[in-house]
């Protein structure tokens, strides 16, 4: 959907026009920004097509711009930086973004690598999230550390660093409450966890991975600078870019953020939360635009 709205907005700009003049460079910026594509990077692309190269067409130059804002923020996430395991992740974010699903297809892909895993319970708030990642951890046969509803999310994360360190596992991953970004109390308690892992672990959480929904949009961007404000979010995951018309918010993101985008969700299958790849993201987004220019062109 990204693609279709905005490639084909592109191209309908570009292809009935022959010289880049203001109402078409003005068209263009409105149709990036209702892309969600953010202002600083809709400043970046539009210098771009500004700024031809002598070789290049509008949609080389468009291409050339999107992979500058992306590669920097394409780091994959490296479970070997930590030096006495386990290397502990925390995942954040608010309700309904796929916190949990994530989590379950990272532990598959973990375990598929040879990994050692064990997830943590930390949504004590909600009695069907424990369920939920205790039902994954059947399906995987990965063990699941929780308590009842209302336990203390911090005592359970504790506790599941204690029971990882126990176990030799490699790989701990807590979830957490879905926290509504604008509840202060709740954004204390992430911060709770964060302490309490650093006791039984200095250099731990190792990742705090935010979770953010690309069909909100530019409500993702609010989330993120909330999130970021209360924690030390070292990664993102984008999920359901498949669905959303709204998925030029990863340019927005890369651009204002500059934090890795570690992998990106295109659909409900266990491989389809992917590594991130910026140059197999803006292809995928571009190709069929840019290969119809260049042959046009030619």
């Amino acid at each position: 959907k990204t693609r279709d709205g905005l490639i084909g907005g592109i191209s309908q700009l570009l292809g009935r026009s022959t010289r880049l003049d203001t109402a078409t460079l003005d068209e263009l910026e409105m149709l990036l920004l209702s892309c969600d594509v953010g202002f600083e990077a809709t400043q970046r692309l539009l210098e771009s097509v500004k700024r031809i190269k002598s070789d290049e067409s509008p949609a080389q130059a468009i291409e050339r711009e999107m992979l500058a804002i992306l590669e920097p923020c394409a780091t994959a996430l490296d479970f070997s930086r930590c030096d006495a395991p386990p290397f502990v992740l925390l995942v954040v974010g608010v309700n309904g973004v796929g916190k949990t699903t994530t989590i379950a297809k990272m532990a598959r892909a973990l375990v598929a690598d040879n990994k050692s895993v064990i997830l943590a319970a930390g949504d004590t708030f909600r009695a069907a999230a424990v369920e939920q990642l205790q039902t994954w951890g059947q399906r995987l046969e990965i063990p699941v550390i929780a308590q009842g509803t209302g336990a203390d999310p911090a005592s359970v994360i504790f506790d599941a660093c204690a029971a990882a360190r126990g176990r030799n596992s490699e790989v701990l991953i807590a979830d957490t409450a879905g926290r509504l970004h604008t509840q202060a109390n709740l954004m204390a308690e992430l911060e709770k966890i964060n302490r309490v892992i650093g006791k039984f672990d200095q250099q731990a959480p190792h990742e705090t991975l935010l979770v953010l929904d690309a069909t909100m949009g530019q409500n993702a961007i609010n989330q993120a600078e909330q999130f970021c404000a209360a924690v030390n979010v070292t990664g993102l995951v984008l999920t359901k870019l498949d669905g959303s018309a709204r998925g030029g918010v990863i340019f927005a993101l890369a651009e204002q953020f500059k934090l890795p985008i570690r992998y990106v969700g295109v659909g409900e299958a266990a491989e389809d939360l992917q590594v991130f790849d910026a140059t197999a993201f803006v292809r995928a987004l571009l190709d069929e635009f840019v290969t119809v220019a260049d042959s046009t062109e030619t």
